[in-house]
């Protein structure tokens, strides 16, 4: 029997407000232990700093390349997250001898995988360095590689956990994270990889923000207060649901700049809101459609689900299909560290060998492992 390994997974996601940190023990296969997770905020000069990095990246054509001051934007995003270890090491009373491996996903600055180019900056051998624990960085190449959309990757992670669902959830579920992006992860009748049907299906939160930033400053709708005095603009949920991105009969991921939000001024502050986040539910509805089976039950994890006003249409538009929507909590998870813990996971999985990715997840010919491992000076 595989012996288990201690993990941390750091995940600094598209809607880069912060580094989500999870310590996970796991054979990388079906046995999973969760552990303690801890969040830490970027500060307003870190976000604008990774808006900017967004902005230069749009130059690369070859994913190595770090132009501008992208190299020194990596050297900071990657202190960053050697603090964040040592900082969540210290409150766990626990030193590096006591971690196996950090699962490193960066941050995403470009991803256009219709052209097989996905940046994520993060120098794995300066963290290894930083905080004396081997490293796992750059997960997703070797999918495009191998003809695969570089995402999602957390769907064999999904599919350690639906394998011990609580009794009483109706398969088949689908594991939903409204992230920036939100993604889909079917898990079939009994949770095994080779069942695994995923796909990005449009929109999370990403609109919702930039439409709340642009005109408040704010980084967020908190608990949904500006969405839930405005109403629903039939015309504009339209024109997002009426995109290309929605038909074909093959599904591909997304990046930040394929879904923009409205003009400023073309509607209220408030209806804007409120149309985004049906625009969120409505989606992910929509992308459902080409899932294996309907839906019985949809779990909710990422940022998202704190917004009532994401969750309220959800829900309303999954009951009229005959399904439940809970959030990760109710089936006993952590819906805001489950990225993270998915990150820990998959550097456990690259260790051994095991695929990240399979043809129903990121549409890659074959089952391909992947990540680039950074060994600590010890």
């Amino acid at each position: 029997m595989t012996g288990m390994r201690t993990a941390i997974g750091l995940m600094s996601g598209t809607s880069m407000d912060g580094i989500d940190l999870a310590f996970v023990r796991t054979d990388g296969r079906d046995r999973v232990e969760r552990g303690p997770s801890h969040y830490v905020p970027y500060d307003e000069g870190l976000r604008a700093r990774w808006k900017r990095a967004l902005a230069t990246a749009r130059k690369i054509t070859e994913r190595r390349q770090r132009p501008g001051d992208l190299a020194e934007s990596e050297r900071i995003l990657t202190l960053a997250h050697a603090a964040a270890v040592k900082s969540f090491l210290y409150r766990l009373g626990l030193g590096p001898e006591a971690v196996d491996v950090i699962g490193f996903h960066g941050q995403t600055v470009l991803h256009r995988p219709d052209e097989a180019l996905t940046v994520q900056i993060g120098d794995g051998p300066l963290l290894a360095e930083e905080t004396g624990i081997d490293v796992v960085y750059d997960m997703r190449a070797n999918d495009m590689a191998h003809g695969g959309q570089g995402a999602p990757l957390i769907p064999v992670y999904h599919a350690a956990l639906a394998a011990n669902l609580p009794e009483g959830l109706e398969r088949p579920a689908v594991f939903v994270n409204i992230g920036g992006i939100s993604n889909l992860t079917y898990t079939g009748q009994a949770g095994r990889a080779e069942e695994l049907s995923a796909f990005d299906s449009g929109p999370g939160n990403m609109l919702i923000d930039q439409w709340i930033e642009a005109h408040t400053g704010k980084a967020f709708d908190k608990g949904g207060k500006t969405a839930a005095r405005g109403r629903v603009v039939p015309a504009l949920v339209a024109r997002y649901l009426e995109s290309p991105f929605f038909s074909g009969n093959i599904r591909r991921s997304l990046d930040r700049g394929d879904f923009l939000p409205p003009k400023k001024g073309a509607v209220s502050l408030e209806d804007g809101a409120r149309t985004l986040a049906h625009v969120t539910a409505a989606a992910i509805l929509k992308s459902g459609g080409y899932l294996p089976e309907k839906a019985k039950t949809w779990i909710v994890c990422g940022g998202g689900r704190l917004n009532p006003v994401i969750m309220a249409e959800f829900a309303a538009l999954a009951e009229q299909a005959g399904a439940k929507v809970i959030a990760a909590e109710a089936a006993g998870f952590d819906g805001g560290a489950m990225e993270a813990e998915a990150w820990a996971y998959l550097a456990v999985r690259s260790l051994e060998g095991l695929p990240l990715t399979f043809p129903g997840t990121t549409g890659v010919r074959e089952p391909v492992t992947g990540g680039v491992l950074a060994a600590a000076s010890r």
